[in-house]
């Protein structure tokens, strides 16, 4: 079954769990949707063979929902989920090379499954920054994504970086994605997979153990303001000023991280990782 907890930011303690009685195939993201609900993301699919994908949404209150999705176009294997200030999903594919952006084809009704329609390609800009399990090609590989409470920015992340994208004033996540990101470099973590927003525009970055390297949780410090800045547009009022994206991507201590509020969702991520491979989940 699906487990999540939600830790005391200074303690450590939990202090609220849900649950779902779904056995998800291959978790691999988590994103919060407009009412509060956790929404996970069984879309891994490492050898692209699964019939189906799924969502799994688990609300406060109330009984979990199960929600079965198909690709037009072929498996897929998916790292990144984000779900917009409308409820409705975006899963983008794990590609070497130009990533998949899909979309259910209509609202979400019942376990489906629901079509996907293919909402258009992401290439990344190159990047020189070192990290990840697979070199270079890691640079351009999304392994996760984020969008920030006010739905102004979305972030998606590589083995190296992490890149911030406006979404205009009345567009969606495709239409974000769309246009120039902005990079904010992530050096030297060993598989970097997990990426949230703190309320005050904070960008949250952690890293599973490999190779015997240490997990870690970094921060970087007013990162939602920059993709606004970058797009002419005023940040939010909440978010403070950034410092250099290369400065800000220092690894900070877990005890730092984890006192900024919003990092619980990083945490959450990392124990839903361990309960996926307690019942058998597929990663790579």
């Amino acid at each position: 079954r699906v487990e999540l907890h939600r830790l005391d930011p200074r303690t450590c303690a939990v202090v609220e769990s849900r649950t779902a009685k779904v056995d998800p195939y291959d978790a691999e993201d988590l994103a919060v949707g407009p009412d509060g609900s956790l929404w996970v993301g069984d879309t891994g699919d490492n050898e692209q063979r699964r019939s189906t994908v799924a969502l799994i949404v688990v609300p406060a209150r109330g009984e979990p929902e199960l929600h079965r999705l198909t690709y037009p176009d072929g498996p897929h294997d998916a790292e990144a989920l984000l779900v917009d200030a409308r409820g409705v999903p975006t899963v983008v594919t794990k590609s070497v090379g130009a990533a998949g952006i899909y979309q259910p084809e209509g609202p979400l009704d019942g376990v489906g499954p629901t079509p996907l329609v293919h909402a258009g390609d992401l290439a990344l800009p190159s990047s020189t920054t070192t990290g990840g399990p697979i070199g270079g090609l890691g640079s351009r590989t999304v392994t996760g994504g984020a969008m920030t409470a006010d739905g102004r920015t979305v972030a998606l992340r590589t083995y190296t970086d992490a890149w911030l994208f406006a979404v205009p004033d009345g567009g969606t996540v495709a239409d974000a994605l769309r246009t120039a990101p902005v990079q904010v470099p992530l050096p030297d973590e060993p598989q970097g997979e997990a990426l949230a927003f703190a309320a005050d525009g904070t960008l949250l970055s952690g890293s599973e153990a490999r190779g015997g390297l240490d997990g870690q949780l970094r921060a970087v410090p007013g990162a939602a303001g920059l993709a606004g800045a970058a797009a002419g547009r005023e940040p939010a009022a909440e978010v403070t000023a950034a410092e250099s994206p290369d400065d800000a991507a220092e690894p900070v201590p877990a005890w730092r991280t984890a006192a900024i509020g919003a990092g619980v969702l990083v945490v959450i991520l990392a124990l839903l990782a361990l309960v996926m491979a307690r019942h058998g989940a597929r990663r790579r």
